[in-house]
């Protein structure tokens, strides 16, 4: 029984009881958004570790994506990611590992993650026809379908799949005069089978088998944007839009079916139009979680793009966005390092946080207040508690020449805390 079924009969899972202790919420409340399909708890039903919830009206979490490469494969390198972006706060790992012994990576991954795991299973079935040298274009639905049912078997909580990449969705693109056509790399692999074998994506004709596979083991459907913009000049075309119906028609089937789903976003967009963004997805897709990639608002912070992401990530989870999947500095550049994951997790985890205090989630604005009243009374301790990274505001202030005084170096015995109490002691006598 998936945690949607259980939830639509009344039942109070043990999922649901840890979701609603981590977030300070009553049990009943989660379980009546998981019922109504505005928050889903991605796990699977042969993993354990403390579930956690997205969706409406908790804390927005955050993913990091891993994994091999056919030109880089390092598995240990790959487990020292996970373990970084962990401690950094990941609420998820996904795995998108295509070079390289896979299975024994993906194993590895789910034995080692104390998060849920997600996948876009589409890599591993159309990556084992390259090792073995077979035409990766020749891969069967029953390919893709087995490879669903394997993950799942082995304990993926949550999958990306594009099934919004239709016979239709694709000529709709073919029309938009994009700048840069697709940059979805499950959603290019989609369209290339779909024009190769002239028929219908398999993921959206046999919707149904998907589904069947999905509650068996309660894999949370991510279904993935394939036509999200690669740029902010092809944001909001037609051939997003046609996709995000798409989406919002078969989010409403699987929750008929008793299977949790969430929706993906975009991708680059302009700084203006990101909460319409977010608004317009919640109409079109019911209320689903939202899980969106940055958003970038600009397309020139090669390198910085973990700032730019976080930017865009803000006002996302501000206007409603549930999940943000990380950005590191070596988007669109390479690999990230190790290093490099663990800022991108930390740019994420401030964006998110941003948008849960405009959101008006309580424990966030409680976490700003205890900062407030820690650096207000020179309590370093605190202030490290309460710091999104603690690790890197000790050794800045480790650093420092007035590390055992009350005081920082930026202001010394000039600080203005102690000035103005100066003033109020003077003005008593």
């Amino acid at each position: 029984m998936t945690q949607l079924e259980a939830a639509r009969q009344g039942r109070t899972t043990d999922e649901m009881l840890q979701v609603a202790e981590s977030e300070g919420l009553p049990a009943e409340t989660i379980r009546e958004r998981v019922a109504a399909g505005t928050v889903v708890i991605p796990k699977n039903v042969n993993r354990t570790f403390a579930a956690r919830g997205i969706g409406k009206g908790l804390t927005t979490k955050v993913n990091a994506n891993i994994g091999t490469s056919p030109s880089h494969f390092d598995m240990p390198e790959e487990l020292a990611k996970l373990d970084a972006a962990v401690a950094a706060g990941a609420d998820a790992i996904m795995d998108l590992s295509t070079g390289g012994d896979l299975d024994a990576m993906f194993k590895s991954v789910l034995d080692r993650s104390p998060v849920m795991v997600g996948t876009v299973p589409i890599y591993k079935s159309v990556s084992r026809r390259m090792v073995a040298g077979e035409p990766c274009i020749e891969l069967t639905a029953d390919d893709i379908f087995e490879e669903i049912e394997a993950q799942g078997k082995a304990g993926v909580d949550f999958v990306t799949v594009h099934c919004g990449i239709t016979r239709h969705s694709l000529q709709v693109l073919k029309g938009c005069g994009r700048l840069m056509g697709m940059v979805s790399r499950g959603g290019s692999l989609m369209a290339e089978w779909i024009t190769h074998h002239d028929a219908e994506n398999p993921l959206y004709a046999e919707y149904d088998r998907l589904l069947d596979i999905a509650r068996t083991y309660d894999i949370a459907l991510s279904l993935g944007d394939g036509l999200r913009p690669g740029t902010i000049f092809d944001a909001e075309d037609r051939a997003q839009l046609t996709e995000l119906i798409i989406l919002g028609e078969l989010a409403e089937r699987a929750r008929q079916a008793g299977v949790q789903v969430m929706i993906e976003g975009p991708g680059h967009v302009p700084l203006s139009k990101i909460a319409a963004d977010m608004r317009q997805q919640k109409r079109i897709c019911g209320e689903a979680p939202y899980y969106v990639l940055g958003p970038l608002p600009t397309d020139i912070a090669a390198g910085h793009d973990h700032i730019a992401g976080a930017i865009g990530g803000a006002i996302a989870a501000a206007a409603g966005a549930d999940f943000l999947c990380y950005v590191t500095p070596a988007e669109h550049l390479s690999l990230p390092g190790v290093a490099e994951v663990r800022e991108g997790v930390i740019a994420s985890k401030i964006a998110g946080h941003i948008g849960d205090l405009e959101k008006g989630i309580a424990s966030a604005w409680e976490k700003d207040r205890q900062m407030s009243a820690a650096r207000n009374r020179f309590d370093w301790q605190g202030v490290f508690a309460q710091a999104l990274d603690p690790v890197k505001a000790r050794a800045m202030r480790d650093r420092s020449e007035d590390k055992d005084r009350d005081v920082c170096t930026m202001c010394g015995d000039f600080c203005a805390l102690k000035t103005y109490q100066r003033a109020l002691d003077a003005e008593k006598k």
